[in-house]
């Protein structure tokens, strides 16, 4: 089939005429089209769906992809690397373990549930060689939040309880289970729901659903939650006993809570913390600052956390300072249990922002260190490994995760090659549960809090990273900022929430008041460029070439037609309004002065100064849709109404480097005529071949025109008279 839009306008057979030999037009283009494809949408729905539940193989390497590289794998090359990196995450991912369980509202043992199982599983389904998953800071707050609001609508005492202590009593007809058991049935149905919510999107290829989740977003969601999650941390750090705000203004209830209380603060819980922090924070700076010249980062954290372990017990802390500590710590594994299907209902909208966050850290992650290392990433297969993450622990008593930045960047520096070193971590927090968890019994709940504050400091570092974006981006910024502050002082939910929202929005503004500009000529070039950016551009004579940088939709019509008024210096509803108020007008620029000589001669009078109505010197208009990306009804409505408007006045509008798309849009809609008619000829391949076009059709004009005149002396006696 001939693509007829892709052709120059045909002159008249009277232009063509009055054309000079060396005038002839140039050979036309004429580019052939593919046949479009015969595939509905139903067609494509079912396909997609027995390529997902065919059993084969293939697919079953697809879902396990640890069935394809774990054959191909070298110890001799990767084993050395894989040990040493999963020995030194397994030993930060204690400290973590412990201290994440305090910001979900769990018993430390089901943190260390989390790391152990996800660990395994993501080994076996993922595609990323470095990523590290785990029990992860913003995840974990937004599990505790939703844990605590159950708690209390279930009746439950003060949230602010210690970590393992079982001896609340349960009220409102819940005598089977005490408080900590109440809130890890509420924790493993809520990573039931998240799962579920992440492997239906991995099943349905909506892998691309990250990508909504731009950079300044996240990077505002997570500084927003740091900031949140130091302010749950601070009562830990101080030893008070304040009850746990949740909903809106939780930040600011929760800072007038400590101020208010900071009178009973434990002497001896602040000093601990204060020297912990004086230890931890300089030696993972100094970790991170000569890291390309250190094997391996000192596991700092794992030993202030032993030596504090032994100080609390052998100085009787909680007995003598009345400190909090993590009391008893089960060793070995729970039967496992499945999860309250009662809750569901209550916790499938505080699943949704869980799972996609969890989802969106664990692709962004896995994309980045991927192309860092050279291979290939699937996304979707991503979101079903953390889905899988979520789903299948929460059998086994344990809260949603995701990839986690600390340990994916420690993973990756310290020599990981493949999964085998998520396995070594598990191995590591096996020994943990089966002997060592009882002797953290005397670990102060401050320590913990301050492993999860020192954790944090990449979050509020991007505080720096502000004056820079504002340099790059405005609308960035705003974005930013925004999120973090409504994830701080609102929630964390609606703080991504309105995050979405704004990020869309600015979307919008900037498709909707797009930059648009007149092109000139570059010297002796068939290149046009924009003039309010570049020096030493020609104008073409009598024809404007408008640049709109932006797709034509509904949202930007109304400023399309403004913006080009503006930019050409015409407005052709007016002029057309001005030149028919005159008796006997002639309609258009380049017949206006033949219409005042024609009414010259009928009415044998000199024509008035004011005789001709206001007219223009431009003969056409060239619309550049390069930028073009689609155009809806309403873009293609108003096109057709700039090109009649425009005829109206005497000036002929012309496209230019319309995609294929665009072309096809414009032959439906019957651009300038009817649908399918010669209208669609009106669209050129380049800028350059609709300006030769114009002048070449101008000249022609211009000669038809002479030609109708009359003789030169009858005109001046008519003007004489």
């Amino acid at each position: 089939m001939e693509d007829t839009s892709s052709q120059e306008p045909t002159p008249s057979k009277d232009t063509l005429a009055s054309l000079r030999p060396q005038e002839t037009p140039q050979t036309f283009i004429s580019l052939e089209e593919h046949e479009p494809t015969g595939c509905s949408s139903r067609e494509f729905i079912l396909e997609k769906a027995r390529a997902a539940c065919r059993c084969s193989p293939l697919s079953l390497r697809r879902l396990l992809p640890v069935l394809e590289w774990l054959p191909q794998y070298s110890p001799r090359t990767q084993l050395l690397g894989d040990v040493v990196s999963g020995l030194l995450v397994g030993i930060v991912a204690i400290p973590q373990s412990i201290s994440y369980s305090l910001l979900a509202n769990q018993d430390p043992i089901y943190g260390i549930y989390t790391n152990f199982f996800c660990n395994i599983i993501y080994a076996a389904t993922a595609t990323s060689r470095h990523a590290s998953v785990g029990s992860f800071g913003v995840l974990c707050l937004m599990v505790g939040q939703s844990v605590t609001r159950h708690l209390q609508l279930a009746g439950y005492g003060d949230s602010s309880a210690a970590l393992g202590d079982n001896s609340s009593f349960p009220r409102n007809g819940t005598e089977a289970c005490d408080r900590s058991c109440y809130a890890i049935t509420v924790a493993l149905s809520l990573s039931f729901l998240v799962g579920l919510y992440q492997i239906l999107l991995g099943v349905l290829q909506m892998g691309f659903v990250a990508v909504y989740l731009s950079e300044p977003l996240l990077g505002g969601f997570v500084t927003g939650s740091s900031l949140t999650i130091i302010t749950s941390q601070m009562k830990y750090l101080l030893g008070l006993k304040i009850p746990r705000h949740e909903g809106v203004g939780s930040f600011v209830l929760t800072w007038v809570d400590l101020f208010r209380h900071i009178h009973n603060t434990n002497i001896c819980d602040l000093l601990t913390s204060l020297v912990a922090l004086a230890i931890i924070v300089p030696v993972k700076e100094l970790n991170e600052r000569y890291k390309e010249r250190m094997k391996a980062p000192f596991p700092i954290e794992l030993l202030v956390v032993i030596v504090a372990t032994v100080i609390s017990h052998y100085f009787d802390f909680q007995q003598r300072y009345k400190v909090d500590v993590c009391g008893h710590i089960p060793t070995g594994f729970r039967k496992p249990t499945v999860p309250d299907i009662s809750l569901f209902p209550s916790l499938a909208m505080d699943a949704l922002p869980i799972a996609v966050i969890g989802f969106a850290m664990t692709v962004s992650l896995a994309e980045i260190f991927g192309k860092k290392h050279g291979y290939a990433v699937s996304a979707n297969q991503e979101m079903i490994a953390i889905g899988l993450c979520n789903l299948i622990p929460s059998f086994f008593y344990c809260f949603a995760s995701s990839a986690a930045l600390t340990k994916t960047l420690l993973k990756e520096s310290t020599g990981s090659q493949t999964q085998v070193s998520g396995l070594v971590t598990s191995l590591v927090l096996l020994l943990v549960l089966l002997w060592i968890s009882p002797l953290f019994y005397s670990l102060q709940t401050s320590i913990l809090g301050v492993v999860t504050i020192v954790n944090l400091r990449g979050g509020l570092r991007k505080f720096r990273d502000t004056p820079r974006m504002w340099q790059l981006s405005k609308l960035d910024t705003v974005v930013w900022w925004a999120t973090m502050l409504c994830s701080t002082l609102v929630t964390t939910e609606i703080g991504l929430l309105v995050g979405v929202c704004f990020a869309l929005l600015c979307v919008i503004f900037r498709t909707q008041r797009p930059r648009a500009t007149l092109l000139g000529k570059v010297s002796h070039r068939e290149v046009y460029e924009d003039q309010a950016a570049y020096k030493q551009l020609s104008s073409i004579a009598h024809v404007k070439i408008f640049r709109f940088e932006c797709s034509l939709y509904y949202a930007n019509k109304d400023y399309f037609k403004a913006v080009l008024y503006q930019k050409t210096g015409v407005n052709p509803v007016l002029l057309a309004a001005r030149t028919n108020t005159e008796p006997g007008s002639s309609r258009g620029c380049w017949g206006t002065a033949c219409g005042c000589l024609r009414r010259a001669r009928s009415r044998a009078e000199k024509p008035a100064a004011d005789a001709c109505p206001p007219c223009t010197d431009m003969h056409t208009l060239i619309l550049d849709c390069g930028a073009m990306q689609f155009i809806d009804t309403a873009g293609l409505s108003v096109l057709k109404e700039t090109h009649q408007d425009y005829k109206e006045v005497g000036v002929q509008v012309l496209l230019a480097n319309c995609n294929p798309s665009i072309r096809q849009r414009l032959r439906e809609g019957g651009w300038a005529g009817q649908a399918g008619g010669p209208g669609g000829q009106l669209a050129f391949h380049s800028i350059h071949d609709a300006v030769q076009f114009a002048e070449r059709w101008h000249r022609g004009q211009s000669r038809d025109k002479q030609a109708a005149l009359p003789e030169p002396e009858d005109v001046h006696f008519q003007v004489s008279l």
